[in-house]
């Protein structure tokens, strides 16, 4: 028979075994989930103009003669830019030709940075996704909107650009200086207006939820959007000439590119009251920035790899049975393949961003006359070998149409 020393020895080593086995095993996950530092943005950026991809430049020399494109693109492929380029002026009346730095408008491609925020700000723990909107702004008019209602266009608000103008319409206001994402909730909240429907019933594209979701990030952590942008998204991965401009803020937003209307090609958009708020627009940038967003996302430097799915993940009923909405991204998916995407229009910016999860595509075009150029993109998806992201060219049964 053992003494009970002997059965207390044993026993403390076998705990210290299984302890020490648990442990490793712990930090071993932590391990795997642990992504790498930062990229090598000069090495993800090389491009020699000389190896250019010339069935795109063909395509992209005619869609810029012929559809009027205007403005800068960039295709990568297996992390390689097979083809960058820019097209015409970044302000018609000065004649000032485009540059590969010249920095865009990026209208509701604002957004996926924005998303991208907020899944940062929860898995820091400064806020949950299902938490109510008047958790932070106890005098919001709505019941029942959250911040996951936001992220998928499903609150039901209605679209606050739409109730501005009619307030500084008839109510004879300064359009001139920009309205602040602060000042623009305090006027919800004074005039209350209509909601679409309630909460949760559809999907609703709404420029005032991810105006909210800005507004949270402020909120939350007590920085300006700009700033928490600044530090938290657009430096800690070498976006270098990424940055947010307000109105409200600026009296002249201090880059080169304006926006143009098709209808008044010599004249710019005038920016207004409206470029003030910002997290559903605001965020200016390059095509180079972008693909190190699209870069950093993949390598999971902004947050974890199952969070960037949870984002990726189809929120509402497909359309055209290829097409819905996750966290901050619109979203194609057919059989075998995904693209996560976005598109932005905004005071004469109009622009595409298209990341192929599967065969490691990723397409920027970024514009600053707003046409039809880019419904014009067919050709270009089929010699990169993504698929056609266009709902025009899918039946409601997923099939491809004739026409």
């Amino acid at each position: 028979m053992r003494s009970a020393l002997s059965i207390t020895i044993t026993c403390t080593t076998f705990l210290f075994f299984l302890t020490s086995c648990l442990s490793g095993r712990s930090d071993d996950k932590s391990t795997a989930e642990t992504p790498p530092k930062k990229l090598d943005n000069a090495k993800l950026l090389k491009y020699d103009p000389k190896h250019a991809d010339k069935k795109i430049d063909e395509f992209m020399q005619h869609l810029h003669k012929v559809a009027n494109f205007n403005g800068n693109v960039l295709v990568a492929k297996k992390g390689k830019i097979i083809y960058e380029n820019t097209f015409g002026w970044a302000n018609h009346l000065l004649r000032d030709s485009l540059t590969l730095n010249s920095q865009f408008e990026l209208a509701s491609i604002s957004k996926t940075m924005t998303g991208t925020a907020i899944l940062q700000l929860m898995e820091r723990g400064k806020l949950k996704l299902d938490q109510d909107v008047k958790d932070f702004f106890p005098n919001f008019p709505y019941d029942g909107v959250t911040i996951r209602l936001l992220l998928t266009h499903r609150s039901g608000m209605m679209n606050y650009v739409y109730f501005l103008d009619n307030i500084y319409r008839t109510q004879h206001l300064d359009q001139r200086k920009g309205i602040t994402n602060a000042e623009t909730m305090d006027m919800i909240a004074k005039y209350k207006p209509a909601r679409f429907n309630k909460p949760d019933v559809r999907f609703l594209y709404n420029n005032s939820n991810f105006m909210v979701l800005g507004s949270i990030i402020e909120k939350v952590t007590g920085m300006s959007y700009a700033q928490y942008m600044k530090e938290n998204i657009f430096k800690p991965i070498g976006m270098n000439h990424t940055a947010v401009y307000s109105k409200a803020v600026y009296d002249k937003i201090p880059v080169d590119v304006v926006g143009h209307d098709r209808n008044s090609w010599k004249y710019s958009v005038a920016q207004n009251y409206l470029d003030g708020p910002v997290g559903d627009k605001g965020i200016y940038s390059t095509v180079g920035d972008l693909y190190i967003f699209d870069q950093a996302l993949r390598a999971g430097l902004l947050i974890k790899p199952r969070t960037q799915d949870s984002a990726y993940t189809a929120r509402n009923p497909m359309i055209r049975g290829h097409f819905s909405y996750g966290y901050g991204w619109r979203i194609f998916e057919a059989p075998g393949q995904k693209v996560i995407y976005h598109t932005g229009w905004w005071h004469g910016f109009r622009h595409i961003f298209l990341r192929d999860m599967k065969n490691d595509i990723t397409i920027v075009l970024l514009g600053n006359v707003v046409n039809g150029s880019l419904l014009h993109l067919d050709d270009l998806y089929k010699m990169t070998g993504m698929p056609v992201v266009r709902k025009g060219a899918y039946t409601g049964n997923g099939d491809t149409s004739d026409d």
